[in-house]
């Protein structure tokens, strides 16, 4: 039992001394201040019992975890992500299941989210004069990344072997998650494009991977605006679902071309040979998008107009958030129970599955939809598809069109 204590003891001062240096703000902190702190530590380790060592240990270590959970990247980030992963890699099994913080957790570092070493974060130098940046949120969901967000990058660097494709993600609390745990590095939008800068590029394409011109695509283009005289040519593509329009009943090819992929993908995966097969079975798909406050969140009811316009009755769309108001969970519950559908399908409307779509969507949290489908008891079946819109293949040719469409108006 003594020796148990010692070790458990041991990892705690190891947190502490990473955490104590890396949180003093210096990039070189985490291993100089190891030292004084271990001394402190190991004196006061005698006083604390081994209950109180594996809290203290787990506080430590959600402390780093929450240090770099945020947007802004520093100069301390690098060191910063190195020592969180070491703190955590000190820990016993126990003091694991303990880390909590204001956005801590054990699946931080402890989740399975697949291989990272399949994705590619494109940031090699070498670009040549003309690159492709293709600028997602971006998912720390490796699989995801991968199947999704490389998928797009590797169909689009297919299409136009004349033009670099890099990489550039817009959440920094993603990139720090990433590197943190994998060690994979991926450019954030400044990173991105003073690469592209001390690349020499000339003639610079962007390729948003976002759903639609949200709050995300409008603090890219004030990047990218911010850069615009570096290079001799600057063209911007259209997100995925192209123009918002002005109301519910605007609706546009693009939507129409990703109500059909998404619809299509969903109505094989869950083994019907049709959309209206699919229906005569009582089945109703509900696809899941992100929502948001923005003006651009008109998009989502424009996507449903489009399902009723093409006569897909049996399909609806809604929203983690809720925005519009249309879209929020128990509405589309009610919507599908009015409609006398029996058996759910659900799939998110995102380019990842990463969070939103395993936890928001499949999750066993009781306000989770599916946990929130399943309580209304008004289903026989409920069941997940956890797959992106990013590793269809006729989502990825919609982003290789409106690729052609910016590289076209370089031209012209």
């Amino acid at each position: 039992m003594r020796k148990i204590e010692t070790k458990k003891l041991a990892a705690a001062v190891t947190a502490l001394a990473l955490c104590a240096g890396v949180l003093t703000g210096c990039g070189g902190a985490a291993s100089s201040t190891a030292s004084s702190t271990s001394t402190a530590a190991s004196a006061a380790s005698s006083e604390v019992s081994s209950e109180e060592a594996d809290e203290m240990a787990a506080k430590n270590v959600a402390d780093l975890i929450d240090a770099i959970y945020v947007q802004e990247r520093s100069d301390d980030t690098d060191a910063q992500c190195e020592a969180a992963k070491a703190a955590w890699d000190a820990l016993t099994d126990t003091q694991k299941e303990l880390v909590e913080g204001e956005n801590a957790d054990p699946d931080y570092f402890g989740r399975d989210t697949g291989d990272a070493s399949k994705d590619d974060a494109r940031n090699a130098d070498e670009i040549g004069e003309n690159e492709l940046l293709v600028v997602s949120f971006g998912t720390s969901f490796n699989d995801s990344r991968a199947a999704d967000i490389k998928g797009i990058e590797d169909a689009l660097q297919a299409a136009y072997p004349d033009w670099s494709v890099r990489r550039a993600f817009t959440a920094q609390i993603i990139i720090n998650h990433v590197q943190a745990r994998d060690g994979e590095k991926i450019d954030n939008m400044q990173q991105a494009m003073d690469r592209a800068v001390a690349n020499g590029v000339k003639n610079l394409v962007v390729q948003p991977t976002h759903l639609m011109h949200g709050a995300e695509y409008d603090e890219m283009m004030e990047m990218i605006d911010s850069y615009r005289d570096k290079f001799e040519t600057v063209a911007v593509a259209e997100p995925l679902l192209g123009e918002v329009g002005s109301d519910a009943s605007v609706i546009n090819q693009d939507k129409e071309d990703v109500a059909k992929a998404v619809t299509a993908a969903a109505v094989k995966e869950a083994g019907y040979d049709s959309l209206s097969a699919a229906a005569e079975d009582k089945v109703a798909f509900v696809f899941m998008g992100h929502g948001t406050s923005h003006t651009a969140k008109v998009s989502y009811s424009q996507m449903q107009t489009t399902m009723q316009t093409l006569g897909y009755d049996n399909v609806f769309i809604g929203t983690v958030e809720g925005e519009p108001e249309e879209t929020a969970c128990e509405n589309v519950i009610e919507a599908v129970k009015a409609a006398g559908y029996t058996k759910v399908v659900l799939r998110p409307l995102m380019v990842v599955a990463g969070d939103h779509a395993n936890n928001d969507m499949a999750g066993s949290d009781e306000d989770s939809w599916l946990s929130q489908f399943t309580a209304s008891g008004a289903f026989d079946s409920i069941d997940c598809q956890i797959a992106g819109l990013g590793e269809i293949e006729d989502i990825q040719s919609l982003y290789i069109a409106h690729t052609k469409a910016a590289i076209d108006s370089l031209k012209g």
